[in-house]
């Protein structure tokens, strides 16, 4: 394979890389600031793992996509809930028993690194949503950047590397014509 080739399919591919990075980062920040609060996307709710309550599952910092629960009284042990704290908190854990009183169901929950249930029992009107097994590690720094007042500085990022690379690919190109207009007028010069 050329050198040549090489260059030009590495060039396409950090193009490619570049686009879908600010593509994404649009994306984020627009979703983010459209809800006003935690971005949706297709119907999720993406959530920021913000402590280590649930490592393994989830590193602090990912993105997880939870789905808006309707049936909040038929959820069952091990589901992975979001639900809100009476501090007005959004705590995402397992459920490891389930309650039933009648018509009130209560989800007894424990983080996955914890080592004990937590202390009070979430009332099944309290639950947000259900995590439907779709995480990205480390995004979630982008998402929570994304919801600060300097969110829409997330953009400047990408676009402005994508701007610098192609004024990078545009010298080169010029530099390339160059040298091949030097060498044609070099052998047009001998051949004569």
């Amino acid at each position: 394979m050329k050198l040549d080739t090489i260059k030009k399919w590495m060039s396409s591919l950090i193009t490619i890389l570049l686009v879908v990075a600010l593509s994404f980062t649009i994306l984020v920040v627009v979703a983010s600031k459209a809800s006003g609060g935690e971005p949706e996307v297709l119907g999720y709710q993406l959530k920021t793992v913000l402590s280590g309550s649930m490592e393994p599952t989830f590193k602090t910092g990912s993105i997880i996509a939870v789905k808006p629960v309707t049936d909040k009284n038929n959820l069952k042990a091990n589901d992975i809930i979001t639900y809100i704290e009476e501090d007005g908190k959004t705590v995402t854990h397992r459920i490891i028993e389930v309650n039933k009183s009648g018509k009130n169901v209560m989800y007894q929950t424990q983080g996955d690194n914890n080592n004990a249930p937590d202390t009070r029992p979430v009332l099944a009107e309290n639950v947000l949503a259900k995590y439907n097994g779709f995480t990205i590690p480390y995004i979630g720094y982008i998402v929570d950047m994304a919801q600060s007042q300097n969110g829409a500085f997330l953009l400047l990022i990408p676009g402005i590397i994508l701007l610098c690379y192609s004024i990078f690919t545009i010298w080169q190109a010029l530099r390339e014509i160059d040298m091949s207009e030097k060498n044609n007028k070099e052998e047009h010069t001998q051949s004569a």
